[in-house]
């Protein structure tokens, strides 16, 4: 194999070279203290490109997640969102663990909650049940295949939200993706949360680090909360440098890992042994069902022998994502392995 295609995450990019150019110089200060001026301006840009009143550096998508969880919920609420979302499945139970509250979870269509789905679950303080404490999205939705909810169905969600006095949260871990997928900017695209988190460490390469962004009081608030579980980083300007590079520059790239993953996901739809439809394909994420005896488990196995990297999401289930690191060409080379090991097994 002549180098590694790694296509399990896009958690797996390297910083740029811009990026450990601009680490290796960063001016840095004590960030607990309020006094790293590259984090300072990595949160001023971040708040200013989102139309926030501020925003805080996280070390991961997953904490800034629950802190934005916790700033809008009271133990013992229901935190409503769609049933395979992130902060349900990937965020060990933390919901309960840190904020006291459980999650009502709704299956929708592609993984895209609508208001009809969400106002039935809605219920109000009282001496029977839990009562709903705050409504969470998550654009792009990971295991739904990386689908964009379209701004009309926020729209709804908002307006429904703020007519029952409901908060909403946004898991934007890759916000965007949806906006280069929708051509909406993230700042209308995310207007009506009242918390947008998003990553840098995914598609936009940054080697750590997300992002929570709203009012000023709410991420206050955050602050504290981010302090309390470990999250106080000291001179982590070193990494916020690279994240204003990713902030704002890669996003203008994205547009090429969404072809990458159309062009699997085309090529992998003429395969037998294979099920997708490329149309379900929006941003970088290909999720393609095996409908022989070859497991997903033992097909990600088969491939890494082929220097290639994949992840089973399920029994039959494999997701690829595309990213920085990832060329048209390794996709093809992803393509012609697949092929060779779906066909071994459909011939045996």
């Amino acid at each position: 194999m002549s180098h590694l295609i790694d296509l399990r995450s896009d958690t797996v990019t390297r910083p740029t070279p811009a990026m450990r150019a601009a680490m290796a110089s960063a001016e840095v200060g004590d960030d607990v203290y309020g006094e790293d001026p590259t984090v300072n301006l990595l949160e001023k840009r971040a708040a200013e490109i989102f139309g926030r009143e501020a925003a805080l550096f996280v070390p991961t998508g997953s904490m800034g997640n629950q802190i934005g969880l916790k700033v809008h919920t009271q133990p013992g609420q229901e935190i409503v969102c769609e049933s395979r979302a992130h902060i349900l499945d990937w965020e060990m139970g933390m919901a309960a663990t840190f904020s006291g509250c459980t999650i009502r979870a709704v299956p929708a269509k592609d993984g895209i909650l609508t208001w009809k789905e969400i106002e039935p679950v809605i219920f109000k303080r009282g001496t029977f049940r839990a009562a709903t404490g705050l409504i969470e999205v998550e654009n792009t939705a990971n295991l739904a295949g990386g689908r964009v909810t379209p701004l009309p169905v926020l729209e709804e969600i908002w307006a429904g939200a703020k007519a029952h006095k409901l908060p909403t949260h946004l898991d934007g871990a890759r916000i965007f993706n949806a906006s280069a997928a929708l051509g909406v900017d993230v700042k209308e695209l995310t207007r009506g949360f009242d918390t947008v988190m998003f990553c840098l460490s995914k598609g936009l390469c940054a080697p750590v680090g997300s992002m929570l962004a709203g009012s000023a009081e709410l991420i206050a608030q955050a602050r504290i909360y981010r302090k309390a579980l470990g999250g106080g980083m000291r001179q982590a300007g070193i990494l916020a440098a690279a994240g204003l590079i990713a902030l704002q520059e890669m996003p203008k790239r994205l547009h090429e890992d969404h072809a990458n993953a159309k062009l699997l996901a085309e090529s992998l739809a003429k395969l037998e042994g294979a099920v997708i439809d490329p149309a379900t394909v929006e941003t970088n994420i290909v999720i393609f069902r095996l409908t022989g005896e070859l497991k997903a488990v033992e097909l990600a196995a088969r491939l890494k022998t082929h220097g290639i990297l994949c992840s089973a999401v399920g029994p039959d289930a494999i997701r690829l994502v595309t990213h920085n690191d990832v060329s048209r060409e390794d996709c093809l080379t992803a393509v012609e392995a697949f092929t060779a090991e779906i066909q071994a097994t459909l011939v045996s």
